[in-house]
């Protein structure tokens, strides 16, 4: 907009302001109160808003349901008609609508409501609006609710401080009113004094109270005496209250999980929608609200799987808006326009200095068809076909990731974060080039010629990852350093640096570790397909979910087995929706489909129904506030979880994906965690003590990176700190294609028997001080991957450790792996120090040489 439209600090304003201040003056400065509402509680705050247009960036949709009745506002473009919507997260009856206008109010406006924002019924109409506060009467029901404005008051657009929504959900199958706590064994972190014992928190009297010793932390917790779902925890504050504190949850009262935070409490009855589950749960405070301790009169605890959860999906709309980040490609649209796009995106996300860290993220989706395109893939970017089978779209041209910023140097080293999937490409010259580092996945893909990993200057590379994918000419590696390919047919292969690793792929070369250093496997031994987003032929969304397969060798495709999944079964996370919305959602029965976008979270996600698909394009981000877990899965069959990206939060997370609360099998439906990847600093001075803990036996971790940092903002051995990548506690877990790299202690620590790893790339820590700082007891450094004797049965197939020890080159790490000399069968492992900056004595254990002085590997083929 040109200044004359930025009117905010016009005459008008102005003109507002006095009128103001004589009403204030004529009321006697009187406090100004809230709206009067119904008795049905409010329901629309913190849900997702969208509108038809927004005046700037200092006044969108989500501010209409932010709480801020004076301060924040949405304000629409100056014309008719326009509106403002608001996704309850479930069908609820509607009983009262509070507008509170800001000067440009609506004339005419409709209050309509809706099941999928596609239909709308009117419950409201007017052709008089007044302006100020209106409180509207109604009567109706749905999902979505929005103002629908036709005659603007003013020359101006629509302009609304908020919108409030009041009315209820149904409670069948709803969260219990008897309060589960109640006469339960309470225990605390200390109390006050005799008078004032844990126990008098849940007795039910109003009365008693327990109170704490003097000092943070302190804790209150809880036995339920079996686990159960908790949907609501009660606080009754004594005036000694909390103004930062957690409620966690615990199997063991060891291992806690926090299902809510806040560093704003407010004392009082505070009464919180949680989700998640445990036999024990817990008051944890960070911070006192005053010089005392804390105080609680009781503490009660509500069960059941949520307000309003039906268990079942409300229905969503089969064709979604997606949001500004996804762009949709018919092949009814000019070449000129898709390209002028394409180009627009990368320009957004390919500098390495500038979008590497940025919250910028695309998709661009193309639908069946033809298209004459040349698509360069920058960060946080996805390309994908919308066809059923990867030759239902084809791309005559190039799907392209090079060396793009330093093409002197050629270092693609830091070509992070980008995918393809699910199409075809017939490359411009005969060879589309895929020269990627870590988190780039290359999936479903026919290439009509050759593929090139390499940049075009044959520089540096350090990658990567394919699977289910054709080549029918040659895929050439070159300087890539190691890789993984899977499932997949090939041509033909060439070049192998330090470890190139095979599993069920046709046309791969023939075993030769360590000259050149390729390993081979017939088959994987358990793999599925990744879900994708697909359209069909009316032009609606489906979600597409593979089979298990054993044994495989080879593409899942054409005829990949499998069952569709509606699109009106998932909730499409978008901007403004907060932990809150999502796990609404979630209790609700629904999938979610994660749409390009950065998300903070106040709460852990949980994911607690059976076969629920979590599935994310365009590097999704959630990033845990104030200490809590990203996101929980429970011990349930099937649950597949793709396309993520979770980065550390700047207070530490005691982790951020875990996977089951028990050892519980799930041979026959196993849950999938799929190209979702970790990041601790690098954004921000982030912080978890591990990032992907897997309980569950069964689990199939296909194409994970978790990644401490090593550049960027926040980086340091006392910053972005993080002990370990992966623990895997579960029996029978199998992960391909692992990456992890520079975490503090063991790297992956493995419990579970009969589990495997097929393919590993690590590079140790870069920056410990000095070696004082990095022990492990009397051993020099940490493993990157240590297997205890617990896990009997263990294998490992082409596992590369490397170090670079720039901060201080005089650090040692002893061995690159610790596993029992028993019970375990490792194959081909390689260890190297790039640059002979510092230095790694083992392969394993006590085996194998010290890392030459000149890059190149020290290597063991087999163990024991």
């Amino acid at each position: 907009m040109n200044s004359t439209v930025h009117r905010r600090t016009s005459p008008r304003t102005t003109v507002v302001l006095i009128a103001l201040l004589a009403m204030l003056a004529s009321i006697g400065f009187a406090q100004v109160s809230r709206p009067a509402h119904a008795a049905d509680p409010l329901i629309s705050q913190g849900k997702t808003a969208t509108a038809s247009s927004t005046e700037n960036a200092g006044t969108p949709a989500s501010a209409a349901v932010d709480g801020n009745l004076t301060t924040t506002r949405w304000s629409s473009a100056f014309a008719d008609p326009q509106w403002l919507q608001v996704d309850l997260g479930a069908t609820a009856t509607i009983s009262q609508v509070v507008l509170t206008w800001e000067a440009a109010y609506g004339k005419s406006f409709q209050i309509q409501t809706s099941p999928d924002a596609a239909t709308w019924t009117s419950i409201y109409s007017t052709t008089t609006g007044t302006g100020g506060t209106q409180t509207l009467t109604v009567s109706g029901s749905g999902r979505y609710v929005r103002m629908y404005g036709t005659v603007r008051g003013t020359a101006y657009g629509y302009s609304l401080y908020e919108l409030q929504v009041y009315g209820t959900f149904p409670t069948a199958g709803g969260c219990s009113t008897t309060n589960a706590a109640q006469g339960k064994t309470a225990t605390a972190s200390s109390t006050e004094n005799a008078g004032t014992p844990a126990s008098a928190a849940v007795d039910g009297n109003t009365g008693t109270r327990w109170s704490s010793a003097f000092a943070d932390p302190q804790w209150l917790q809880v036995d339920l005496g079996s686990t159960q779902s908790i949907c609501q925890v009660t606080l009754n504050w004594e005036a000694a209250y909390a103004s930062a504190f957690q409620i966690q949850t615990s199997p063991d009262a060891t291992t806690w999980t926090s299902i809510f935070s806040t560093t704003t409490g407010t004392g009082g009855v505070q009464t919180l929608t949680v989700s998640g589950s445990g036999r024990y749960v817990r008051m944890y405070g960070t911070a006192r609200g005053t010089a005392y301790g804390y105080s609680l009169w009781e503490f009660g605890v509500y069960t059941g799987t949520g307000g309003g959860n039906t268990g079942v999906c409300p229905t969503q709309s089969d064709t979604p808006d997606f949001g500004p980040n996804v762009h949709v490609f018919d092949p009814s649209m000019s070449a000129a326009t898709i390209q002028a796009q394409l180009n627009t995106d990368f320009a957004a996300q390919k500098d390495t200095n500038t979008a590497q860290f940025a919250n910028g993220r695309v998709a661009e989706l193309y639908k069946p068809g033809t298209y004459a395109v040349e698509d360069n893939v920058g960060f946080y970017t996805t390309v994908a076909g919308l066809g059923l089978n990867p030759d239902d779209v084809t791309i005559n041209g190039d799907v392209t990731v090079d060396a793009f910023n330093s093409e002197d140097a050629g270092n693609a080293t830091q070509n992070f974060w980008r995918e393809a999937d699910n199409l075809a490409i017939n490359p411009s010259s005969g060879s589309d080039r895929w020269a990627v580092a870590q988190a780039a996945p290359f999936r479903r893909i026919d290439v009509h010629g050759n593929l090139q990993l390499q940049p075009a200057s044959n520089g540096y590379a350090s990658g990567g990852y394919i699977s289910d994918t054709k080549v029918s000419g040659q895929v050439s590696s070159v300087s890539q350093q190691q890789w993984y390919s899977q499932n997949s047919n090939f041509g033909s292969w060439a070049g192998g640096v330090w470890n190139m690793v095979f599993a069920g792929v046709t046309g791969a070369p023939a075993a030769s570790f360590p000259s050149p250093p390729e390993t081979v496997l017939a088959t994987t031994p358990v793999s599925r397909d990744i879900p994708y987003l697909y359209v069909t032929t009316d032009g609606k969304y489906h979600v597409f979910v593979p089979s298990l397969r054993t044994n495989a060798s080879g593409t899942s495709w054409p005829n990949t087995a499998g069952s569709s999944l509606a699109m009106s079964t998932f909730y499409v996370v978008k901007a403004g929706d907060t932990a809150t919305t999502i796990n609404a959602a979630l209790a609700n029965g629904c999938n979610l489909f994660f749409t390009p976008g950065v998300y903070h979270v106040s709460s852990a996600l949980n994911v607690t129904k059976a076969g629920t698909v979590v599935l994310g394009i365009g590097y999704p981000t959630i990033i845990p506030d104030g200490g809590v877990s990203a996101m929980n899965v429970a011990d349930v069959d099937g649950v597949r979880i793709k396309g993520l990206l979770f980065s550390a939060g700047t207070t530490n997370s005691a982790a951020l994906l875990t996977i089951g609360t028990s050892t519980a099998a799930h041979a026959a439906n196993p849950i999938s965690v799929q190209d979702v990847f970790f990041r601790i600093g690098g954004d921000a001075a982030g912080k978890a003590t591990q990032s992907l803990v897997v309980n569950a036996s069964n689990t199939l971790i296909d194409h994970v990176w978790a990644w401490r940092a090593d550049h960027g903002t926040g980086v340091g051995w006392t910053s972005n700190t993080a002990d370990t990548g992966l623990t895997v506690n579960g029996n029978n877990v199998e992960a391909t294609g692992l990456f992890v790299e520079h975490y503090q202690k063991y790297e992956v620590i493995w419990n579970g028997t009969g589990g495997s790893i097929i393919f590993f790339q690590n590079e140790n820590p870069y920056d410990p001080p000095n070696q004082a700082a990095w022990m492990n007891g009397s051993l020099n450094g940490y493993a990157a991957i240590k297997v205890n004797s617990s896990a009997s049965g263990f294998q490992g197939w082409g596992w590369g450790s490397y170090c670079y020890f720039n901060v201080n080159p005089a650090v040692n790490n002893y061995h690159a792996f610790e596993v029992p000399t028993s019970g375990v069968t490792l194959h081909n492992l390689a260890t190297v120090s790039l640059g002979n900056v510092g230095t790694i004595t083992h392969v394993v254990n006590d085996t194998g040489a010290v890392t030459p002085t000149n890059t190149t590997p020290s290597d063991v083929i087999s163990f024991p």
